[in-house]
């Protein structure tokens, strides 16, 4: 008779459940905080039911910001502190599970699994790299067996390595989640992530997978946000207040919009190793517009975000058939969106609570997703893209 230790029982056990209760965990570029989603599934893949329970997002304090910073998108990072940070970030997210979990008068007995994003400190495509004989890559910190044995609770983790060992580029995972949540036949619909980096998933009305695109767009919050903190001690642009001081500057703004990943073929992804404030200020000097006011600065950065999505979907979609749902921290900065309105106005544009999904959660509620797919779905082909279940499963004990 087979047996098996007592880890791999258990885990046949939830993955045999007729319902879980799994928590998807998202620490995103911009660094705001934790995102906890407490989920309920029901099914798997295009049968998959779903119920958002509870979410928080649990701000960072700034010296742990600082910590990340230091080794954040920077090719001299200190290989010590990444070291450490590792297995800090993994217990240090485990507190704040459990602190989220006491909140809500929740046990951890109670919980099925954990799916963690991890922290991205680093993001080499092959097309920004450059390096031949080397892959595409991508590195996201937070040990997923540290949140494991911190919690207890059974925990899957660095979900982009199989993506990139299957000949994709490890991003924008959204397409899986996209796809299982947001498609709806008879309508075409875009569903836009403005976070760190700007992203979306094309649902087409036909529901032919081939038709679906997810790709990165370019900067979504990174730019603004890093001027903010450089020229007005600020961690992002509130109600979009310092924008609207200012006025944009259309030399930047054509210089920012120059650059070949623009014209990249598709899907593409990018990141901060990219879009940063040395990238803005080659565009300034490229542009004569160094001495420009720091408003104008942020002004014309919020108008870069702006643009680049608009002239994507103009570029790739009828924008006159075609309804646009955004979530993220982009999805309140009432500059971007105004601008979006404005540039697209046969567009019908809203937030992704039309669907029925948190905007602040979404991306928290996808990596819950991919962990109960991880635990009991099937690899789903869509498009180009790899047919892979992603994540590595850590056990508590």
């Amino acid at each position: 008779m087979l047996t098996f230790n007592k880890n791999l029982q258990k885990l046949f056990s939830i993955a045999q459940k007729e319902e879980k209760i799994g928590i998807g965990l998202m620490s995103g570029t911009s660094l705001d905080g934790l995102d906890i989603a407490l989920c309920k599934f029901k099914g798997s893949g295009l049968q998959t039911a779903f119920k958002l329970l509870q979410f928080t997002t649990i701000p960072y304090q700034e010296d742990f910001k600082k910590e990340i910073q230091s080794v954040f998108a920077r090719k001299d990072a200190d290989l010590e502190k990444v070291c450490l940070l590792n297995a800090y970030i993994g217990n240090f997210h485990g507190e704040l599970v459990l602190q989220a979990l006491a909140e809500w008068g929740i046990k951890p007995g109670e919980v099925d699994f954990i799916a963690s994003h991890g922290q991205t400190i680093y993001h080499a495509p092959k097309r920004l790299h450059k390096q031949a004989g080397y892959p595409n890559a991508t590195l996201q910190i937070g040990d997923g067996d540290h949140l494991a044995v911190k919690t207890g609770i059974l925990t899957i983790s660095d979900f982009r390595q199989k993506h990139i060992a299957a000949g994709g580029e490890g991003a924008p995972l959204a397409l899986y989640g996209d796809v299982l949540l947001g498609s709806k036949p008879g309508e075409n619909r875009i569903l836009l992530n403005i976070g760190g980096i700007a992203n979306l998933t094309f649902l087409p009305a036909d529901g032919n997978y081939t038709h679906i695109l997810c790709t990165d767009i370019g900067p979504g919050n990174t730019l603004i946000d890093a001027a903010c903190r450089k020229y007005f001690n600020m961690p992002y642009d509130e109600d979009s207040k310092i924008a609207f001081l200012g006025t944009i500057n259309e030399p930047l703004l054509t210089a920012l919009l120059d650059h070949p990943f623009f014209k990249e073929s598709l899907p593409k992804t990018t990141g901060p190793e990219l879009f940063n404030l040395a990238y803005v200020e080659k565009a300034q000097l490229r542009s004569n517009t160094l001495t420009i006011s720091n408003e104008d600065l942020v002004s014309t950065l919020s108008a870069f975000t702006a643009k680049s999505i608009a002239d994507f979907i103009l570029d790739n979609f009828k924008a006159a058939d075609i309804k646009i749902f955004n979530s993220g921290g982009g999805a309140k900065n009432i500059y971007v969106i105004e601008y979006l309105k404005e540039a697209l106005p046969k567009a019908i544009i809203a937030d992704t609570n039309s669907l029925a999904i948190d905007p602040d959660a979404k991306e928290a509620i996808l990596f819950a997703l991919l962990g109960n797919e991880a635990l009991c779905g099937e690899p789903i082909a869509i498009g180009d893209n790899p047919a892979v279940l992603m994540g590595k499963f850590s056990f508590a004990g």
